[in-house]
């Protein structure tokens, strides 16, 4: 073969493969960014009894104080009553639910606890009451006759009432929280901080209990018009829960309030048992809730636009990496935040392509965020290839 024919027959080789041969990935640079972070507020807890609060959903206490060893729960009682009493006796939003009749020996539990300065409402011998007006009067006006009425009525007497109760208590892992009456009148029904934000939650969960516990006045048949002991319903977007208060036990309120923060309905739930008063607790825990509220932003994690990385390429062409939407979530501040990106090798691609995520891992929740070019890595050309052989693949 002359010298010209092999010149011929190598340019036939050489020109397709380099024409049409497949280029290399262009090199993907991370651009580095501070990960955002957030400092919590200092909560300033009661110096008396025992106190906590805490958020739904975000894990743990935001605060406690005072003392961990289980308390008087005084009416806090009734809340646990209520919902022992309708796992036998169970209503429906909407229902009035079986009657409950009223009779002589109600007569003598109302005039025994008036004795001992309960609080008591008025019944009429030989009439009913429904289940659901029953539960009201005992929850919102605080009546311990009729909190022990429906224990009575549930269960047949007080004493097996008790008995359930303290199961259903271990059941729900209220494990520092015993029962030794309906209504709370014993100084003996004692519990802790920590037991009865899960109670609570417990509450809130029932929809019979949460809507009871929200009302702010009502007129039932023979009691008349009543009124919520918990004078801070409504303010602070406290949405109840129960008021407890005992001579030897001073003044408690287990409290729920529901704020919104930036795109989330937030629910916080706290306590203070053994309080000095009710006004004095419940300024006490207005301020709780104003730093409870402090604790939480909307964190911004990425803007749309961002810049993440860049790409090069080895005939000169080159693409920044950007986020493709904003991103935010609301936290607890003090949370850390952790980042991941991860870009792909790229070859020849349109602006726009997605090429890679961040990923921000918050309170164990994964937030992804696609990554795209803002510019078209294009083909180097022809005479590119032909010059630059060894970068093809």
């Amino acid at each position: 073969m002359g010298a010209a024919a092999a010149i011929v027959l190598a340019i036939a080789f050489y020109l397709p493969i380099t024409l049409l041969a497949p280029i290399g990935t262009a090199d993907a640079a991370p651009v580095s960014h501070p990960v955002p972070t957030t400092v919590a507020p200092t909560f300033s807890m009661p110096p008396y009894g025992a106190s906590a609060i805490s958020a739904v959903g975000f894990g743990g206490l935001l605060a406690q104080g005072g003392s961990t060893k289980p308390l008087p729960i005084a009416s806090i009682t009734k809340i646990i009553t209520t919902l022992v009493v309708l796992q036998q006796k169970p209503l429906k939003t909407g229902q009035d639910g079986p009657g409950i009749l009223f009779t002589a020996e109600d007569q003598a539990i109302l005039k025994a606890y008036a004795a001992r300065d309960g609080e008591v409402y008025p019944i009429s011998v030989g009439t009913t009451m429904s289940e659901s007006d029953v539960i009201k009067v005992a929850l919102v006006a605080s009546a311990n006759n009729y909190a022990r009425a429906l224990a009575d009525w549930a269960y047949g007497s007080e004493a097996k009432f008790v008995a359930v109760a303290n199961q259903w208590l271990k059941s729900h892992g209220l494990t520092h929280t015993v029962l030794t009456d309906a209504t709370g009148l014993n100084p003996e029904n004692t519990s802790t901080p920590t037991d009865l934000i899960k109670l609570g939650s417990l509450a809130l969960a029932n929809p019979i209990v949460a809507a009871d516990v929200a009302i702010r006045k009502i007129t039932l048949p023979v009691v008349g018009s009543i009124k919520n002991t918990n004078t801070i319903l409504g303010k602070d977007g406290i949405v109840g829960i129960k008021t407890g208060t005992l001579i030897e036990a001073g003044s408690s309120l287990l409290f729920a309030s529901r704020q919104e923060i930036g795109t989330r309905r937030v629910t916080f739930i706290g306590v203070i048992l053994d309080g000095p008063t009710h006004p004095v607790i419940d300024t006490r825990i207005r301020r709780l809730l104003t730093v409870a509220r402090s604790a939480f932003a909307t964190q911004r994690l990425t803007s749309k636009g961002d810049t993440f990385g860049t790409y090069s390429t080895p005939w000169g062409g080159s693409s920044s990496v950007v986020a493709s939407v904003s991103a935010s979530v609301v936290i607890r501040k003090g949370t850390p935040i952790t980042r991941t990106v991860v870009m792909k090798p790229v070859g020849i691609a349109k602006k726009g392509t997605v090429v890679g995520t961040v990923k921000y891992t918050v309170n164990g929740s994964v937030y992804s965020v696609p990554l795209k070019l803002t510019r078209s890595i294009v083909d180097p050309g022809p005479w590119w290839r032909l010059t630059h052989p060894g970068a093809l693949s």
